[in-house]
């Protein structure tokens, strides 16, 4: 295992893939995360919930191996790790599916799906990419995952946002990945293709995958999601598993619970005198 590592323990009962520890970041005298934990096991979907600022975007780039943490613990199947690179997090079958994807509109879907790890065949000046694999490849693994593509030779730009969603999603899980982040995967999708995209979300998941499905949408989070932590300005406002929460009480904490009623009795309108109502 690459990384720098500092102890061993055995994981019990389900796989534990990941786990972080009372995790902390700091840029300087800004907190961007404090005291974080979080556990990924196989077969598992971690659904972490916060709005803009709440932390998701630090989290996502610690796990993924952008940053590495101050404080805390992180652990990759049971090793500790402080990794130095999202090379070193792929390599230890951490595969992190950002909004934007980091997809070339014009090539086709069988070029977007190896970009970066093209087979080839032949040996020196005969040698070439083997265009006849990726092809069969990309359909095998995308029927895998229930999308038909008729056709792989098609530009990526051209499918849906929820089918490049998907395309993702299975290229990652051909590579080897052991665990799944998803950044928002369903932020700028309407209720179908969002449908579809948690749809192989639970593929990824039923495979044995450990997924992290980063978002602001609770209804989502609450269809796939085994476990849910909730992030509020950088720290933890709440760890659930589902058996211990319902989806009226996840959307309360997430809305902001207190602070809300709080803002909806300030603005209740104040009733209005008698003598003034008459002359209104």
């Amino acid at each position: 295992m690459t990384g720098t590592k500092t102890g061993t323990k055995e994981p019990t009962g389900t796989e534990e893939l990941v786990e972080l520890a009372s995790v902390s970041k700091f840029y300087g005298n800004i907190k961007a995360l404090e005291g974080v934990s979080l556990k990924v096991d196989a077969g598992r979907i971690t659904c972490v919930l916060g709005d803009n600022g709440a932390g998701k975007s630090t989290l996502i780039k610690i796990i993924a191996g952008l940053h590495q943490h101050d404080a805390g613990t992180y652990t990759i199947q049971g090793e500790e790790v402080r990794l130095g690179s999202p090379r070193e997090a792929l390599d230890l079958g951490i595969a992190t599916v950002y909004q934007d994807l980091a997809v070339v509109p014009l090539m086709p879907v069988w070029r977007n799906f190896f970009l970066g790890s093209e087979p080839t065949k032949g040996k020196g000046p005969f040698k070439r990419l083997d265009v006849s694999k990726m092809r069969r490849t990309t359909r095998e693994e995308m029927l895998r995952m229930g999308i038909d593509l008729r056709d792989v030779d098609q530009p990526i730009g051209t499918l849906s946002g929820g089918e490049r969603q998907c395309v993702a999603i299975a290229r990652a899980v051909y590579f080897g990945a052991k665990v799944l982040i998803l950044d928002e995967p369903t932020a700028a999708l309407g209720v179908k293709q969002s449908g579809v995209v948690l749809k192989y979300v639970a593929a990824a998941r039923d495979a044995g995958l450990g997924v992290v499905l980063i978002t602001h949408n609770p209804h989502h989070a609450y269809l796939v999601g085994d476990r849910f932590v909730l992030l509020k300005r950088g720290a933890m406002a709440g760890s659930h598993l589902k058996s211990e929460i319902a989806l009226e009480e996840l959307t309360r904490q997430m809305a902001g619970g207190s602070e809300l009623e709080q803002l909806s009795h300030e603005l209740e309108r104040a009733p209005v005198p008698a003598h003034l109502g008459e002359g209104a």
